[in-house]
């Protein structure tokens, strides 16, 4: 991915600083790891939200989305970050619920995107691709156009080929454990 002012190498720095964590952990897929990513410890602090705002807005607007979001608790912050960057002024953001309201309008997807709005979806950390798979399929049948989906980092275990394949669009990842633990055991 083509970098601006250094905010992609700056991104890495901050996620191995404050988002690598080592030692045994259980991931969403049950798998059991000795290290995590915990991507909105860096997403949440301003210098890391800027550089990640950054990187995802160009994204978006290069793929010519208007939109961006994904699963509920992994997009939010990613999207906040997109459209309060300059880079993303023109764009809006939404995320996709895991269970429906019984009250209010009842949506799925939530936020500033509209059904046939074309749409980045985010993520923040990809090991299976489960929780992105099960949003993508969520956001069409809602009626958006997926354009493509961005993760902001890839453990490299097989989930961007499956979410590529659910999408149909292009998959890619600002980050992947390569770059920010190298050296790790597995």
């Amino acid at each position: 991915m083509e970098d601006d002012g250094g905010a992609r190498v700056r991104l890495v720095e901050l996620l191995r600083e404050h988002s690598l964590v080592l030692g045994e952990v259980t991931l969403s897929s049950g798998k059991k790891t000795t290290y995590y990513i915990d991507a909105r410890r860096t997403v949440m602090l301003p210098e890391g939200q800027r550089a990640a705002g950054k990187l995802i807005a160009r994204h978006a607007t290069a793929l010519g989305a208007t939109a961006v979001g994904g699963p509920v608790m992994a997009a939010i912050p990613l999207a906040c970050a997109a459209i309060s960057v300059p880079e993303g002024r023109d764009l809006v953001g939404f995320f996709v619920r895991k269970e429906r309201k019984e009250h209010g309008l009842q949506r799925w997807v939530e936020g500033g995107a509209e059904p046939g709005d074309r749409v980045l979806v985010v993520e923040d950390t990809v090991t299976t691709g489960g929780s992105t798979v099960s949003a993508i399929e969520r956001i069409r049948d809602e009626g958006f156009e997926i354009a493509g989906v961005l993760s902001l980092v890839d453990r490299l275990s097989g989930g961007g080929e499956a979410i590529a394949a659910a999408a149909g669009a292009p998959y890619e990842a600002l980050t992947t454990i390569d770059d920010i633990y190298p050296d790790r055991p597995d």
